[in-house]
C-alpha cells in the first residue's frame, strides 16, 4: 500500500490506528526505520561546531550575505561518504550570528537538481521572504518546472537565485531556517537543508551567562543510512509523499549532534550554555544528564525567559530550541557524563558523552532575574480560534488535516487583524508540534490547566500530547500577508497539514 500526500489510502477502525503508530502514548507518533549499514561505537568523535556565516558586505543597517545551496559528500559515519543537500555544503549549514534591528539580507542560489524554499522559523518576517511554500526558487533551466507539487501554482517562482530579507527586529533569540518547499520538506531537510540563526541584543549581552568556547550550539536529528552511506529515506519513487507504514512520521537509529553521530565534547569544570535545537522530522526527545547536574532553562524560541527554571529533564518537540545553562564543576575532571534520551529504545537512548577534562576559572553566573519578560494576563474579549491538528477525511483526501481540510494554498482558514490579541486553541488526536509563522505565542492553558512544565516564556513551536488542548495567546505585529500554521511532524506537514492565514 502506497500513500501519497493527497492521495491516502483509507486507514478503517481504531485496531488499524496503533498498528500505524496512532496510539496516544507518550512517546513518539513515528516509526523507526533502521539502516542498513552497522552502526558505529559512539563517542568516539569529536562535537563539531557550525561555522559562523560572514557577510559579503555591510552597510550602516544591513548585512549582505550569499549561500550556495549544493550536494556535497560527507564522512558522517566513519569510513563512508553521505551526499547531503546542504546550505554551503555542510550539515547543519552555517550559523547566523545577527543584531537585532540589523537586517540581514541573504542571498540563496540554488545549485541542486530539486526545488527550494527557505523559511526562517520564528523570524519576524516579511510575507515575501516568509517561506510560502510554492515560492519556489527553481535550478536553473527548471523555471517552469511545478511536477510533483500536485498542478499547484501560483507562488512566486524564481530561478537560480533569490535574496530573503529578514529585518531581525525581534528579541535575541534562537532561530533556525531550513527548507519549506511544498509536499518536500521531510526528505529536504532529511538530507540536509537546514542551520542556526542566533540574534543578539544588549539585554543578553548585559548578562554574565557563559559566553565564547562556553556557548555550545547542539542541533538534534535522527537519520538513517544506507548500506553504501546515503541517507536512508522512505519516499514515495512517483510523487510526494512516504510508503504507508511512515505516514505517522519518520525517526532514525542514528542520532546525529551538529552533523556528527553521537559525538564527544571536552568541557571545563565550569558552567555551559546550550543552545538546543530538535532539528529531527519527527522524534521528540527527552534529555537527561548522568550524576547531579540539571539543566537551568533561560531561555525557549522566543528567547530569555523573566527567570530561570530548573528541569531535570527536558521534553523537546521537533522544532523547539530549549536554552539552558549546565554547571560541569559539580563534577571531579575525568568525568564522563552522557547526555541521555528517555523516550529513546535501544541506541537512540544515547545521544552524546562529555568529558570533563580540566579545572577552570568560571566567571559566569545565571542571575534570577534574566529579562524584562513577563506572562501576559489574558485580555477580556478576545478573538478566539479552534485548529484541529487530526487524521481525517476531506473529500478524496485521507489523511492528517486542520480543521478536517488539507492544506489549500487559495484558502485563509482565517483572517486575523495585526497589533489585536487572540486566543487560539490547538486541539490534538495524536502529538502534533503545532508551529506557527510570524508570531510567538504564550502559553496560557494546557489540558484545561496550568501551562506545563516546559512551556514558559514566548513559544513558536508548541508540544501538543495525544487528545490534549492547549491554549495561547498570540499577537500579529507589522507585517501583512499570507502564512502558516501547521504540524511540524515534517511527514505530516508534506501530507498536507498545513493551513493558511492572512494578517490585515
Amino acid at each position: 500500500m502506497k500513500l501519497s500526500r493527497r492521495g491516502f489510502l483509507g486507514v478503517a477502525g481504531a485496531a488499524t490506528l496503533a498498528g500505524c503508530g496512532l496510539d496516544p502514548s507518550p512517546g513518539q507518533t513515528a516509526e523507526l526505520l533502521t539502516s542498513a549499514v552497522p552502526l558505529p561505537e559512539p563517542f568516539q568523535v569529536p562535537l563539531p561546531i557550525p561555522p559562523v556565516k560572514r557577510p559579503v558586505r555591510s552597510d550602516a543597517k544591513t548585512d549582505y550575505y550569499r549561500v550556495v545551496q549544493r550536494k556535497a559528500s560527507l564522512e558522517i559515519l566513519p569510513g563512508l561518504k553521505t551526499e547531503v543537500l546542504g546550505y554551503d555544503g555542510l550539515l547543519p549549514g552555517p550559523t547566523f550570528d545577527v543584531r537585532s534591528g540589523r537586517t540581514s539580507v541573504v542571498e540563496q542560489v540554488n545549485q541542486l537538481d530539486v526545488p527550494t524554499v527557505v523559511h526562517l522559523h520564528g523570524g519576524h518576517t516579511p510575507a515575501s521572504s516568509d517561506g510560502w511554500p510554492l515560492d519556489l526558487l527553481m535550478p536553473d533551466g527548471q523555471h517552469h518546472d511545478h511536477a510533483g507539487h500536485h498542478g499547484m501554482t501560483g507562488g512566486d517562482v524564481k530561478t537560480g537565485s533569490r535574496s530573503y530579507t529578514f529585518p531581525n527586529t525581534q528579541r535575541a533569540a534562537t532561530l533556525w531556517y531550513h527548507d519549506h518547499r511544498m509536499d518536500y520538506t521531510a526528505p529536504q531537510v532529511y538530507r540536509g537543508l537546514f542551520g542556526l540563526h542566533l540574534i543578539r541584543d544588549a539585554e543578553e549581552d548585559a548578562l554574565p551567562l557563559p559566553a565564547g568556547d562556553r556557548e555550545v550550539p547542539l542541533v538534534l536529528a535522527d537519520r538513517s543510512f544506507n548500506e553504501d552511506g546515503s541517507f536512508r529515506y522512505p519516499a514515495l519513487k512517483d510523487g510526494p509523499g512516504v510508503e504507508s507504514r511512515y505516514m505517522e512520521g519518520v525517526i532514525g537509529d542514528v542520532q546525529l549532534v551538529n552533523g556528527a553521530p553521537w559525538p564527544v565534547l571536552e568541557v571545563d569544570a565550569a558552567r555551559y550554555r546550550f543552545r538546543i535545537l530538535n532539528a529531527a522530522n519527527a522524534r521528540r526527545y527527552e534529555l537527561a544528564l548522568d550524576g547531579p547536574a540539571r539543566f537551568v532553562q533561560i531561555g525557549s524560541d522566543g528567547g530569555l525567559l523573566g527567570a530561570p527554571v530548573e528541569h531535570e529533564t527536558l521534553v523537546v518537540a521537533p522544532a523547539e530550541r530549549f536554552d539552558v545553562v549546565v554547571d560541569f564543576s559539580q563534577y571531579t575532571v575525568g568525568t564522563q557524563v552522557t547526555l541521555t534520551n528517555k523516550l529513546g529504545t535501544g541506541r537512540a537512548t544515547q545521544v552524546m558523552r562529555f568529558v570533563v577534562a580540566r579545572k577552570a576559572v568560571d566567571d559566569s553566573n545565571v542571575p534570577a532575574k534574566l529579562s524584562s519578560y513577563a506572562a501576559l494576563p489574558e485580555p477580556a474579549g478576545l478573538v478566539r480560534r479552534k485548529w484541529r491538528f487530526r487524521r481525517g477525511q476531506a473529500g478524496e483526501h485521507r489523511g492528517w488535516t486542520i480543521n478536517g481540510k488539507p492544506f489549500d494554498p487559495e484558502v485563509m482558514q482565517a483572517t486575523v487583524k495585526l497589533d489585536q490579541y487572540e486566543l487560539w486553541s490547538f486541539v490534538t488526536d495524536v502529538h502534533h508540534p503545532v508551529h506557527v509563522h510570524l508570531a510567538p505565542f504564550q502559553v496560557l492553558r494546557r489540558g484545561g490547566g496550568p501551562p506545563g512544565p516546559y512551556d514558559a516564556g514566548w513559544k513558536d513551536t508548541v508540544d501538543v500530547r495525544p487528545a490534549e488542548v492547549v491554549d495561547v495567546l498570540v499577537r500579529f505585529t507589522t507585517h501583512k500577508g499570507k502564512y502558516l500554521i501547521h504540524c511540524h511532524n515534517l511527514e505530516h506537514e508534506d501530507m498536507a497539514m498545513m493551513a493558511a492565514f492572512a494578517t490585515v
